[in-house]
């Protein structure tokens, strides 16, 4: 059943229509924009139904793009999708932060990326080389030697945060500029929330690092998006992710609807049994944070 408030309006949050599955909109959209940490999955097991609602999105003849702000490349989440039992054979494709910054950085086109030159300090996950593998890169470690910071993922569950702290100041020291292919501040895992390297970027830029983010809610990877979609109108397509920061703020300054996932990483704000009224009023204070009102709200990625 949907619940619907008055007309959209950023400064006091209303216009969101409460509703208890993705069926309650469905037909109104050609295609989707579908995010991944916090809607589809956890990081370690999907969320329940996630799977089957894929699938049924792709037996109705919608077109599905997913699109993440994983700092690792296309072919890494393809693959982990699959282990996680994920068919992305019903996705009409996959859009990473990471695969457009990889983009960036080998093609150079982009004024951002056009003087950094070639060795970058390396912040990543488990070794994952994918985001310089084929690049006309140096890896180093010591920010002494680096013309800029690459951050991509962090090991923030086994290493200290003064280490990370340590790094960084120094590279901010050198006037370093720092990439940061995932702007996500904090990441769903099966044990809770964890620090994603949004956060890292958040700090640099705090003790006077300049910043390039690439990813949600900035336009490029939206129209990355919409390149996968030829014809589709933008009133045709809606953004279906559980971050207001990200995934219905980038939606919602593309031009399209949002649709926004309440037990993802804002579950905090949105207590099972809460109730409607309590729901709108947590929506009307993210909207006014975030400047940006999403078209639905609904508990989870289900039918």
């Amino acid at each position: 059943m949907a619940r619907t408030t008055q007309p959209a309006d950023a400064a006091s949050g209303t216009g969101t229509t409460l509703v208890d599955g993705v069926g309650s909109f469905v037909d109104r959209f050609d295609a989707f924009l579908i995010d991944q940490w916090g809607v589809l999955h956890n990081g370690a097991a999907p969320y329940p139904g996630a799977i089957e609602l894929l699938a049924e999105l792709h037996r109705r003849g919608k077109r599905v793009v997913l699109l993440t702000n994983s700092g690792r490349r296309r072919s890494y989440n393809a693959e982990r999708l699959e282990e996680l039992g994920f068919d992305i054979s019903v996705l009409t494709g996959i859009v990473t932060s990471g695969e457009a910054t990889w983009l960036a950085l080998r093609n150079r086109t982009l004024e951002a990326f056009q003087a950094l030159g070639g060795r970058c300090l390396l912040f990543t996950r488990e070794g994952d080389m994918g985001p310089v593998e084929g690049l006309d890169l140096d890896v180093v470690e010591d920010p002494a030697l680096a013309d800029f910071v690459y951050l991509t993922w962090l090991d923030a569950l086994t290493h200290d945060m003064a280490e990370f702290d340590r790094v960084i100041a120094a590279a901010a020291e050198r006037g370093l500029p720092m990439v940061c292919s995932n702007p996500d501040r904090v990441a769903p895992t099966e044990g809770g929330l964890t620090m994603a390297p949004g956060a890292l970027a958040e700090r640099y830029r705090e003790i006077g690092g300049r910043v390039i983010y690439v990813g949600k809610p900035h336009a490029p990877i939206y129209a990355a998006c919409r390149d996968l979609l030829p014809g589709i109108v933008a009133d045709a397509i809606c953004g279906i992710g559980d971050s207001f920061e990200h995934d219905i703020k980038g939606a919602k300054d593309a031009g399209l609807a949002a649709a926004f996932i309440m037990r993802g990483i804002h579950a905090q704000d949105f207590p099972e049994g809460a109730g409607a009224a309590a729901d709108h009023a947590a929506l009307e204070a993210l909207a006014r944070r975030h400047a940006a009102v999403p078209d639905f709200a609904l508990p989870g990625f289900r039918l």
